[in-house]
C-alpha cells in the first residue's frame, strides 16, 4: 500500500511539475511574441494614457506620486494581463504557432506590420463605426419601405 501512495505522488509532483514548465516556457514565449509584435508598448501607451487621465483629475496631487504609480503599473500590470490572456492564447495557439510570429515579428516585413498596427488599429475603427453606420442606414431605409408598401 505504502509502494502505491509512494508511485502515486511521485507521479502526480511529475505531471504538476511537467506542467509548470510547460507553463512557464508559453508564458515567456508569449511575453517574447508580445515583445516583438509591439503589443506591449501598445499596452504600455495604454497604461499612460490612463495616468494621463488621472493627473488632470487629480491636479493637486504630488507629480512624485503619479510618477511612483505609473512606474509601479507599469511594472506589474503587463504581468498580470499576461496572466489573465495566457489561458486564451493557449487555447488557440501553441508554443510554436507562438514562435512562428516572433519570427516573423523579426523579419523587415514583421517590423514594419507591428510599427504600422497601432495606426492601422486607429484608422480601421474609424473606417469600421463610418461602415456601421452606414449600414444602419442602409436597414433603416430598408426597414421603412417594407412598411410602406
Amino acid at each position: 500500500m505504502k509502494k502505491t501512495l509512494i508511485i502515486l505522488s511521485i507521479i502526480l509532483l511529475s505531471t504538476i511539475s511537467n506542467f509548470a514548465q510547460v507553463d512557464s516556457t508559453y508564458r515567456a514565449t508569449l511575453q517574447k511574441m508580445f515583445k516583438v509584435a509591439g503589443t506591449e508598448e501598445i499596452y504600455e501607451a495604454s497604461i499612460k494614457q490612463m495616468f494621463s487621465f488621472y493627473k488632470q483629475q487629480f491636479q493637486d496631487t504630488d507629480t512624485t506620486i503619479f510618477v511612483n504609480l505609473e512606474q509601479e503599473f507599469l511594472k506589474t500590470s503587463l504581468d498580470e494581463l499576461i496572466e489573465m490572456l495566457l489561458p486564451i492564447y493557449q487555447k488557440y495557439l501553441t508554443v510554436e504557432d507562438l514562435n512562428g510570429m516572433i519570427e516573423f515579428y523579426k523579419s523587415p516585413v514583421g517590423k514594419k506590420f507591428a510599427k504600422s498596427i497601432p495606426m492601422i488599429t486607429q484608422e480601421s475603427i474609424q473606417v469600421g463605426q463610418q461602415w456601421g453606420m452606414k449600414i444602419g442606414q442602409d436597414i433603416m431605409k430598408k426597414l421603412n419601405e417594407e412598411k410602406e408598401k
